[in-house]
């Protein structure tokens, strides 16, 4: 099948995810970075447990899907999910991608201790967020329009002060959403240049293979099939908006028949269900792979 395999980044977490993870896999893991993973709530509160424990599961769901025979056409990553995605379609080796998370995951904690975080907009355009965002941001109170995942879904980026005067004034404009998100560091914004810097260095050691299919990046939406975009998604993407709702633009060119939500959560149904209608979708947050794998089989027989 003509499948786009999706990735999502933090946010869907919960206790106990980890439970259904190869315990030969997570052992692995767990000694190759010197780090225990709790898989709790209290666990999750800390960057470089959630970073990578998000992307262990979804390293075991890759595994899974593929040791079924299934592989991807088009991947999309959002965030940490670009790390699976990477993997997914065989640039990035297993033992790199977990590397890599948990460096990246360092450098995001020791950032922005305090004070920053992001927030996010719904029921206005990105042009009048970024009306908005010009009203506020000043070098004392930074605030950034950072990430696009619908075409009325705009989120923010920078200091939690600046961004509570953004949200006042979307609330005044008629936002239908307006809120600081639960996220402790101003991601996807210029705030992060200094961590994309240093993410690029670690990943310039890094061997990455050319995909094996198509993979969409973050920060411009375009498909591409060659390492180097590869290389600089996975490099600076902290630095850049996620464009995600423009990369589901792209996808939609390629025509897939299938999509699989990989977890956690499924925070894309909205954008998804604009872009796509009624097209076959799994969410591995619902259900097992190999009941992923035995729905495939059945849309690729025409069986229904």
């Amino acid at each position: 099948m003509n499948s786009l395999w999706i990735f999502p980044g933090q946010g869907g977490q919960s206790a106990g995810m980890l439970k259904p993870v190869d315990a030969a896999l997570r052992q692995h893991v767990e000694h190759l970075l010197n780090l225990k993973l709790l898989d709790s709530d209290e666990g999750y509160r800390d960057s470089v447990q959630l970073q990578v424990s998000i992307a262990l599961q979804q390293v075991a769901q890759v595994n899974a899907m593929q040791a079924a025979g299934r592989k991807p056409h088009l991947v999309a990553g959002h965030s940490l999910g670009v790390f699976a995605a990477a993997y997914a379609i065989g640039s990035l080796q297993q033992d790199d991608l977990f590397r890599v998370v948990k460096r990246r995951a360092e450098l995001m904690q020791g950032a922005y201790p305090d004070g920053y975080g992001m927030g996010v907009i719904v029921g206005l355009t990105r042009a009048e967020v970024e009306a908005l965002v010009a009203q506020v941001n000043d070098p004392a109170h930074p605030v950034f329009a950072s990430n696009q995942n619908a075409e009325d879904q705009t989120a923010l980026s920078g200091e939690l002060v600046a961004i509570d005067r953004v949200v006042a004034l979307a609330k005044q404009a008629g936002a239908v959403l307006a809120r600081r998100l639960k996220v402790p560091v101003p991601s996807h914004s210029p705030l992060m240049a200094e961590v994309g810097t240093r993410l690029a260095a670690v990943l310039a050691d890094v061997t990455l293979a050319k995909p094996n299919g198509i993979y969409l990046t973050n920060y411009s939406g375009r498909a591409v099939r060659q390492v180097p975009p590869v290389r600089e998604d996975l490099s600076n993407n902290l630095v850049h908006p996620v464009y995600f709702e423009a990369m589901m633009s792209v996808a939609c060119d390629y025509a897939p028949d299938s999509i699989v939500n990989f977890s956690p959560g499924r925070p894309f149904r909205k954008v998804l269900g604009q872009k796509f209608g009624d097209l076959h979708q799994i969410n591995l947050d619902q259900m097992s792979v190999s009941d992923a794998v035995f729905l495939l089989n059945k849309w690729e027989r025409g069986t229904y």
